[in-house]
């Protein structure tokens, strides 16, 4: 029974986004209100173990804060964080993608703008955030995956009497 040859763009084709998504179905959003002191945000990050929050005004995306915007907006500045409200650390011109781009795209506007956090959003609403870790593990599957489909498919070549699955 001979299998089909696929083409190499079947081949090479990423997962959708949206599949990066569902598989992280299970990992929460997390933020912060604009409102929020910036001390809030920083346990809110140390009980998640994450670095990166998305700032929520109403469910709607007004801007994201990380560890380094603490660093460099709080410490370094001398202020308290718990007097200083999160709105006026954030980042407001946020970088953002929607589910319908490619994780090579994804990457490369984080490469571009020189962030490591991604929101995805759909209108104002935040449905996911991808980081770099994120996309690293999603290209590294995929190499592997290539590797193993390109292989089945030179066995099938080689031998078109062998089914592939």
């Amino acid at each position: 029974m001979a299998t089909r040859l696929r083409t190499p763009e079947q081949l090479l084709a990423y997962q959708p986004l949206k599949a990066l998504l569902d598989a992280k179905a299970g990992a929460p959003v997390h933020a912060a209100a604009p409102g929020d002191s910036v001390y809030q945000a920083l346990q809110r990050m140390s009980e998640h173990g994450i670095g990166f929050l998305v700032v929520l005004d109403g469910g709607d995306l007004a801007g994201v804060v990380s560890e380094r915007d603490y660093a460099r907006k709080v410490v370094l500045r001398d202020r308290a964080s718990k007097d200083t409200p999160v709105r006026d650390i954030m980042t407001t011109k946020v970088v953002t993608v929607t589910p319908d781009r490619t994780i090579p795209q994804c990457i490369a506007l984080m490469h571009e703008h020189g962030i490591r956090h991604l929101p995805v959003v759909e209108g104002r609403k935040v449905i996911g955030v991808l980081s770099v870790r994120d996309l690293l593990r999603a290209v590294v599957e995929h190499h592997e995956r290539c590797i193993r489909d390109l292989e089945v498919e030179r066995m099938t070549m080689l031998n078109p009497n062998v089914s592939s699955y």
